[in-house]
């Protein structure tokens, strides 16, 4: 008999906040160990910030939830960022995929690979081709973790108001971990109640469209 899946995805709620607060800040401070300036200038933290509650209000923003209900880790989609993508890229044919974040004592579980994975299915059923995203240019390391994952960089643009910049996409529907694929709850679900969990990954029906947006910045990886 298969075992109750011990982490799951929800959508983020507002009281999510204070725990999604404390996956940035010690983000930021694990990367100042690995000798990169990502999320190092305090604005840019505050406007993610301020982003990121928007993102939970509109639906777009998701939580890993482990088996204390403990919130392991955060992923959001979000438009284009117009920044980056142009019209030649055909931004409708993308999901695009921002603020993956998993806290370090969840490190080692894949969590982040499985999140990927989640989005590259529901990119696929919502009949995009792509998933998209960019990240910090400096970051070699970054790059190399998705690009392991089957992101292949298309380009680096370097506006001068902007860090980020490096930009990947990898096939809709691509799996890298095809046989330990996250399951999808709703926000009042009871942790354990695997009845209430969903294989197929599921959004509001604002939150699938605010993905054929093409204007709006989204924020970095």
């Amino acid at each position: 008999m298969k075992s109750a899946p011990t982490e799951y995805l929800r959508p983020a709620a507002a009281g999510d906040v204070p725990a999604l607060l404390a996956l940035r800040s010690e983000a930021e401070g694990w990367l100042r160990t690995k000798g990169t300036d990502q999320w190092s200038d305090p604005e840019t933290g505050e406007r993610a910030i301020s982003k990121w509650r928007a993102s939970i209000d509109e639906g777009r923003a998701w939580v890993v939830v482990g088996e204390r209900g403990e919130v392991l880790a955060t992923v959001s989609r979000g438009p284009v960022d117009r920044d980056f993508w142009s019209d030649d890229d055909r931004p409708e044919s993308a999901l695009y995929l921002y603020k993956l974040i998993v806290a370090r004592e969840a490190s080692g579980r894949q969590l982040g690979t499985r999140v990927i994975d989640w989005m590259s299915r529901l990119a696929a059923l919502e009949g995009r081709a792509w998933v998209r995203i960019d990240t910090w240019r400096a970051n070699t390391g970054l790059h190399a973790y998705y690009e392991r994952l089957g992101f292949k960089h298309v380009r680096t643009e370097a506006p001068s108001h902007r860090r980020s910049g490096w930009l990947a996409q990898r096939p809709a529907g691509e799996l890298a971990l095809p046989h330990d694929l996250l399951p999808v709850g709703s926000h009042d679900l009871r942790h354990g109640d695997a009845h209430a969990l969903h294989e197929v990954p599921h959004q509001s029906a604002d939150a699938r469209n605010i993905g054929d947006l093409t204007s709006g910045n989204g924020t970095t990886t």
